[in-house]
C-alpha cells in the first residue's frame, strides 16, 4: 500500500491504490514509442524544460519541502534545503550535458574512428524515502538529458513526493510518458526488469534490496547501477581544528535524524585528544533541538516509522550488552512519539550492531587509536565503502589516509556530501556504478564506437 503516514503524529493522511497488472504492461509498451520521439529532440529542447523544471521548483520549495517533511518526517528546513538542491542538479545537466555526451575523436588504426553517446530507452530507478527529492532528480536530469525516458518506484511511504515529482516535469514541459511514476508491488518489479524495453535499473536503498535487484537484472541481462548503505568512518587526528570538527560532526552524523548512507557513523578519535572530544560532543548532542519537523526550531525530527525506531533500539541495546558504554542518549524520546534521543557509545566491540552494521538514526559510535595506521585499519574494517571524512591540518597526512582508505567518496576537513559535478557511489557492499557528474550520465548511455576505414 502506497500511503503518506505522518512519522511524528503517526496519523494516515492519504492512501492510494497499486497499479493493476494491465496498467503496468500498458506504461511499459507504449515507453519505446515515446522514447523514440523523445530522443530526437535537441539538446537545447530538453535542456530547456530542465532549467524550467529547475525554476519551478525554487518557486515551490516551501510547498515541496513540507509534504517532504509530512511524508518522511524531515525537519523543514533541512526539506526545503533538499528541494533547493534538486534545482542545482538540473542546472547542472541542463548546462554541461551536451559537452558530456559530443561525439570525439579516438586515434586508431582506422582512417577515422569516434565515439558515439547515445540514449538507451527506458531506465527503470527504484528509490527510498529518507531524500525522496534529491534521490530522484539526481537520476531525472542526467537520465533525461541524455534521451531516456524514466520509470520510478518510489517508496511506498513517500506516494506525494513522487506525484509532486511528476507534477513539476510536467508543468515545465515533459512530454507525457516521458517520466512515469510506478505504485507497483514488489513483486511486479521483476515484471517490469524483465521487459523488453526497459534496458536498465539503478537503485538506491538497502542491501537486501539492491541484491535482489542485481540478481533479477542479471537474470534479464539489464545494466544496474546501485548505491546502497554505508557505515562512513569520521577520523580525528591530534592536530584537527576542534571547533569545526566537533561542529561538523554534530551535522554529518545527526541532519535528517542520521537517516542517510552517507552520514558519519563511525568515530575514531585519537587517544590524545579523545577524552576533549567526547566531552564536547556529548554537550552538542544534549543541545539538539529536538520536536515537530514542521517547527524551524526542530534540528532532529522522528525517525520513518515505528519499526525502524525499534530496529534501531535493538541495534543500541545489543551493542550496550556487548559491552558499548552509552554516554548519552540510548533510547527512544519518553515524550516525543517516534524520536531516538541523539546518542553517543563508545568503545563498541568490532562486532557489535553499532560499529558492524549500518545504523540508520541519531546514534554514533565512537573508538579512540594511537597510530595513523591503527585509524585507517579501523575505518576499513567494514563491509562497506561508500564515503568517509578525515580530519587534520596536515595534508600529506591527509592525502596519504586518502589514498589507503576504501570508500567511494573521501572528504579533508569537511562533511560527505553528494553535489551535482561530482561522481558519487561507493564500492563493497555499498553498491557499484556512479551517479552525478559526466560518470552519472555515462551509465545510461550507449557508448558506441564508430570507425571508418575508407
Amino acid at each position: 500500500m502506497y500511503q503518506t503516514q505522518n512519522p511524528f503524529t503517526q496519523i494516515v493522511e492519504k492512501k492510494y491504490r497499486n497499479y493493476s497488472d494491465i496498467k503496468l504492461r500498458s506504461i511499459l509498451d507504449d515507453s519505446n514509442e515515446v522514447f523514440v520521439d523523445w530522443k530526437r529532440q535537441s539538446f537545447q529542447f530538453r535542456s530547456s524544460i530542465l532549467l524550467k523544471v529547475a525554476e519551478l521548483l525554487e518557486e515551490r520549495k516551501s510547498e515541496y519541502g513540507r509534504l517532504i517533511t509530512i511524508e518522511m518526517g524531515k525537519p523543514i528546513s533541512q526539506s526545503v534545503a533538499e528541494v533547493e538542491k534538486c534545482a542545482l542538479v538540473c542546472r547542472y545537466y541542463a548546462d554541461n550535458a551536451v559537452d558530456f555526451l559530443k561525439s570525439r575523436r579516438i586515434e586508431s588504426t582506422a582512417q577515422m574512428s569516434q565515439i558515439n553517446y547515445e540514449p538507451l530507452g527506458a531506465i527503470f530507478a527504484i528509490m527510498p524515502w529518507n531524500f525522496p527529492f534529491w534521490q530522484v532528480f539526481r537520476f531525472i536530469a542526467p537520465t533525461l538529458m541524455a534521451g531516456n525516458v524514466g520509470l520510478l518506484k518510489h517508496a511506498s511511504n513517500v506516494p506525494q513526493c513522487a506525484m509532486a515529482i511528476a507534477e513539476v516535469l510536467k508543468d515545465a514541459g515533459v512530454p507525457n510518458g516521458v517520466w512515469n511514476n510506478l505504485f507497483i508491488t514488489h513483486k511486479q518489479v521483476e515484471f517490469v526488469i524483465a521487459h523488453k524495453y526497459v534496458k536498465a535499473v539503478t537503485l538506491t536503498g538497502s542491501n537486501i534490496a539492491g541484491s535482489r535487484v542485481a540478481e533479477l537484472a542479471g537474470k534479464y541481462t539489464k545494466k544496474t547501477v546501485l548505491e546502497l548503505g554505508g557505515s562512513d568512518p569520521f577520523i580525528v587526528f591530534e592536530d584537527a581544528d576542534m571547533n569545526h570538527t566537533l561542529e561538523q560532526a554534530v551535522l554529518s552524523r545527526f541532519l535528517n535524524a542520521g537517516q542517510s548512507c552517507i552520514a558519519a557513523k563511525r568515530f575514531i578519535v585519537h587517544q590524545n585528544i579523545a577524552k576533549e572530544f567526547i566531552s564536547r560532543f556529548k554537550t552538542l548532542i544534549e543541545n539538539l533541538s529536538l520536536g515537530n519537523p514542521l517547527d524551524k526550531e526542530t534540528f532532529v525530527g522522528p525517525i520513518v516509522n515505528l519499526k525502524a525506531l525499534n530496529e534501531l533500539q535493538q541495534q543500541v541495546d545489543d551493542s550496550i550488552n556487548m559491552g558499548a558504554v552509552c554516554i548519552t542518549g540510548g533510547s527512544k524520546n519518553s515524550e516525543l512519539e517516534n524520536i531516538f534521543n541523539p546518542t553517543l557509545l563508545i568503545n563498541a566491540p568490532n562486532n557489535s550492531p553499532i560499529w558492524a552494521e549500518e545504523t540508520f538514526g541519531p546514534v554514533a559510535g565512537l573508538k579512540t587509536f594511537d597510530t595513523d595506521e591503527e585509524a585507517v585499519r579501523l575505518a576499513n574494517d567494514t563491509r562497506f565503502g561508500l564515503g568517509a571524512s578525515i580530519w587534520t591540518q596536515d595534508m600529506d597526512r591527509a592525502m596519504w589516509a586518502c589514498k589507503n582508505i576504501n570508500s567511494g567518496t573521501v572528504a579533508v576537513n569537511g562533511m560527505v556530501k553528494s553535489e551535482p559535478g561530482l561522481p558519487f557511489g561507493g564500492i563493497n557492499e555499498s553498491g557499484y556504478g556512479r551517479e552525478l557528474g559526466d560518470y552519472g550520465i555515462y551509465e545510461f548511455v550507449n557508448i558506441k564506437t564508430v570507425s571508418y576505414f575508407g
